[in-house]
């Protein structure tokens, strides 16, 4: 069983040892009404998955469970989740086990998703792999030999973090310090950089949009970059080059077989232009930075399982630990 915890919803699913989904669902998270009642309804809806499946609860050896962070792994518990007041230091794991009647592994949600594109998306096949996500922050996933890597205090794979700004005006990151990727190439930043020129006052098609009253976001940017708004593209392909600095980084501590880009900020992916373009750009900036040999052989693409990866990821790292435990 793979469940992805998010903000809004809760996405439960039933896969087999091929990493085949055989059913899942989708309940909302209401995060508001505690981590109690949260994680009863998640074990419901773990039991549903498992009769719409076909299945048997003695059918399913593990339940994995993917988490928003911070968090303390091994004992299970939520630390300080900042989109989940009031869910301080629940230990959600063993409550979840508890309901479920069923043994849980814990992890961080985008080790999670990173675990679904290494077994069976973009990154079946590697040895090992870094996905990034590009959202409203940027998160991280570590996987090698098929290991997710959490680190000593369960902060491992906290990409969005690396540091590509050492300046005294480095810009703020989101976690209260400057100069880090997310600071830069998230989709938070994006529209603060954009917002920066339109205050600017430079020339661009997206002024019009935004005094009609349309919400900024990286969509419209995206769309205004394709119809051939030089600033619009601008924005995107500094955003790409950021990136690349961040992750010649990450490239030189772990050496992957792959890097890949999921999220909500991939203008496209490889189905359009702009998407192909912004991927290239960052390869651009890798092979310009990185050692000749890695720049050549490291394969980068965009992530393929969009939101399933969460809860099939979930459901490998559970798969995983069954394997070791048995």
């Amino acid at each position: 069983m793979g469940v992805d915890l998010g903000g809004t919803n809760v996405k439960v699913g039933v896969v087999d040892d091929l990493g085949r989904s055989l059913s899942w669902l989708s309940i909302p998270t209401k995060p508001e009404m505690g981590p109690e009642d949260s994680t009863q309804r998640m074990a419901k809806a773990v039991h549903r998955a498992i009769d719409e499946a076909g299945l048997q609860q003695s059918d399913v050896a593990r339940v994995g469970l993917g988490s928003p962070g911070t968090m303390d792994i091994p004992a299970g518990k939520l630390v300080f989740p900042v989109n989940f007041k009031g869910w301080e230091g629940f230990y959600i794991r063993d409550y979840l086990s508890k309901h479920c009647g069923l043994p849980v592994a814990f992890a961080n949600d985008a080790a999670s998703a990173a675990y679904g594109e290494y077994w069976i998306g973009s990154g079946r096949g590697f040895k090992s792999l870094v996905l990034l996500t590009l959202g409203t922050g940027i998160g991280g996933g570590i996987i090698v030999g098929g290991v997710s890597i959490d680190g000593e205090n369960s902060h491992g794979a906290e990409c969005g973090h690396i540091i590509i700004d050492m300046s005294d005006e480095a810009r703020w990151c989101n976690c209260g310090q400057r100069g880090h990727l997310e600071a830069y190439a998230s989709a938070t930043a994006v529209i603060r950089r954009t917002q920066e020129m339109l205050d600017a006052g430079l020339t661009t098609s997206l002024r019009n949009r935004v005094d009609a009253g349309e919400e900024l976001d990286p969509k419209m940017i995206g769309e205004e970059a394709e119809a051939g708004d030089p600033l619009s593209d601008e924005i995107i392909m500094e955003t790409a080059r950021y990136l690349g600095i961040g992750l010649v980084s990450l490239i030189h501590t772990i050496d992957p077989s792959g890097v890949l880009l999921g999220g909500a900020m991939t203008f496209g992916g490889n189905d359009s232009e702009l998407g192909r373009r912004f991927i290239g750009r960052i390869k651009a900036e890798i092979d310009a930075r990185a050692f000749a040999l890695l720049a050549e052989r490291i394969k980068l693409d965009y992530a393929a399982l969009g939101g399933d990866a969460g809860y099939i990821g979930a459901a490998g790292i559970a798969r995983e630990e069954h394997i070791r435990s048995s």
